[in-house]
């Protein structure tokens, strides 16, 4: 099977695959009421194997898992249950840490938290990935304003505005940066 989708798709025939359905809620809640320790376990080694390992491309597999997982981080965040959304994210991040929204969703939750240096550090890592990523600047900008670093969170605000020069949100948290810096 593996040979005959390799011929007709490809070498990457695995990312052309359809995305894997969601988990029905009876399954989830089967799976919740699980022992919690061993999965907390198995994430967090996962975690340290990721952090030992950064360069190691993600199999299609982890990517899919990672996405699966980031978009249940996006639903609780919808719901409002911001620290959950957290370990989603931080789960999904295990699996593949190549994908800047992940990073700047879970810097939103962080921003909501008020744990503003995390913020700043998932910022940083979403722009690492993607300099123009415009959420991870105004994020950055926003958790260095409550740290009262208005320099950089200024300097963030302006590399924003260079990207989309209209973005209103952006004007108004640069007036607000400016009046603290004069």
């Amino acid at each position: 099977m593996t040979r005959a989708l390799m011929n007709s798709l490809g070498p990457e025939w695995r990312l052309k695959l359809p995305s894997i359905p969601l988990v029905p809620v009876s399954a989830q809640k089967r799976w919740d009421s699980l022992p919690s320790e061993n999965h907390k376990e198995k994430a967090k080694s996962k975690s340290k194997e990721t952090t030992t390992s950064k360069n190691k491309v993600p199999s299609a597999g982890d990517v899919e898992r990672a996405r699966v997982l980031k978009e249940e981080g996006n639903e609780l965040v919808k719901k409002g249950n911001h620290k959950k959304a957290i370990e989603k994210y931080s789960e999904s991040l295990s699996f593949s840490n190549l994908e800047s929204a992940t990073y700047s969703n879970r810097a939103l939750c962080y921003l909501v938290l008020k744990q503003y240096k995390e913020a700043v550090k998932d910022c940083t890592e979403a722009l690492k990935l993607d300099g123009k990523n415009v959420k991870a600047l105004y994020r950055r900008a926003q958790a260095y304003k409550a740290l009262k670093d208005y320099k950089s969170s200024f300097a963030d605000i302006s590399s924003l505005l260079q990207i989309e020069p209209r973005n209103g949100p952006a004007q108004k948290l640069k007036q607000e940066v400016n009046q603290k810096l004069n």
